[in-house]
């Protein structure tokens, strides 16, 4: 597909699953679900802020590869393993995007594949004018 750019993060679910951390098409640049893992290390383990912290952190990282910044956040998304962490999260959260104010969605989920993960996160940028 032309006009098609991936980015890969290098962790260990991308290469067996067959998906990118990050992809480019037209004007929009999207971030699939990222954690606080960095290669096999989970950042914050039992800490959701922490684990929030980073998540944005390499979330941002993969945008940055297409030169962008937090100012270009349109759309965040956050799934959460516990209600009782969503200030925690939305704090992180506002740390980052207040004077962007990006539409969000927050959504408790049952788990995901590392039970140690309390959130992941999504983005979604424009690239454009």
């Amino acid at each position: 597909m032309s006009g098609v750019r991936r980015v890969q993060s290098g962790t260990p679910w991308e290469d067996g699953f067959g998906f990118a951390r990050a992809v480019a098409a037209g004007d929009r640049v999207l971030v699939g679900g990222t954690t606080a893992f960095e290669g096999e290390v989970l950042h914050g383990e039992g800490d959701p802020y922490e684990q929030a912290r980073v998540a944005f952190a390499n979330a941002l990282r993969a945008l940055g590869e297409f030169g962008l910044g937090a100012d270009s956040v349109l759309r965040t998304r956050m799934y959460l393993t516990h209600a009782r962490d969503i200030d925690e999260v939305g704090r992180a959260h506002h740390e980052v995007f207040a004077s962007v104010r990006p539409v969000s969605t927050l959504l408790v989920v049952s788990g995901f594949v590392d039970p140690r993960i309390l959130v992941e996160v999504e983005l979604e940028a424009f690239r454009g004018a």
